[in-house]
């Protein structure tokens, strides 16, 4: 069953009401992409990852994978989008204070990036469900990037610029091997697999009676 994205926000809220907090669902969405990534490529021990982050929640998912990535043995940059002063949510800014009291972890944040990286795998973890308008720098650059750079290129939930209600493109769209979206499929990413590459849905543990109502 595919579902609208305000049936999604309605979804996660009406489960945050019930108590299971939107912490909790960033937090499993992270770890299922992180095995999702772990299924396709095998060991990920060694591997240069280049996480770019949002400021808003697919920031955050992107932000939980890194912690998990770390775990496995990967070397793991995360580049945020901004400045972290910026970052919207209060689930984003928890990841991002723990992810600095790890060093195995690479921060780096800011609004221009030039950095001689050599990655095996890019996460794009910039835009998810809330675009509007044209993308603007940093994040138009960094989809630049990921277009132009050759390695495995994962989005989380969806492909920064693709509209997931309804399958068009802002003015850049980046390209990926593999995406995974989260709860049940939107609409708009289907139609659109030469963007999202091979496509997955993981349940996150929003509890199936936040649905009531709703769908």
């Amino acid at each position: 069953m595919e579902i609208t994205v305000d049936q999604m926000y309605a979804i996660e809220n009406k489960g945050h009401d019930m108590g299971f907090l939107k912490k909790f669902m960033m937090e499993n969405a992270g770890a299922a992409a992180v095995r999702r990534l772990v299924d396709k490529l095998g060991d990920i021990e060694s591997k240069n990852i280049l996480i770019f982050a949002g400021l808003g929640n697919n920031g955050g998912d992107g932000l939980v994978m890194a912690r998990h990535m770390s775990g496995y043995g990967a070397k793991v940059t995360v580049m945020l989008l901004g400045s972290p002063d910026k970052i919207k949510t209060e689930e984003s800014n928890w990841n991002w204070s723990l992810l600095q009291k790890m060093p195995s972890v690479k921060l780096l944040s800011g609004d221009s990036f030039e950095f001689d990286f050599n990655p095996d795998v890019i996460v794009d973890a910039i835009l998810g469900t809330g675009i509007s308008g044209n993308i603007r720098k940093p994040y138009a650059s960094a989809i630049n990037y990921i277009n132009q750079t050759d390695c495995f290129k994962f989005a989380v939930d969806v492909p920064s610029g693709l509209d997931p209600q309804t399958g068009d493109t802002a003015n850049i769209c980046s390209k990926c091997d593999m995406t995974t979206t989260f709860h049940k499929m939107k609409q708009g990413i289907p139609k659109r697999r030469d963007l999202t590459g091979e496509l997955f849905t993981e349940k996150i543990g929003i509890p199936p009676e936040a649905e009531n109502g709703i769908l």
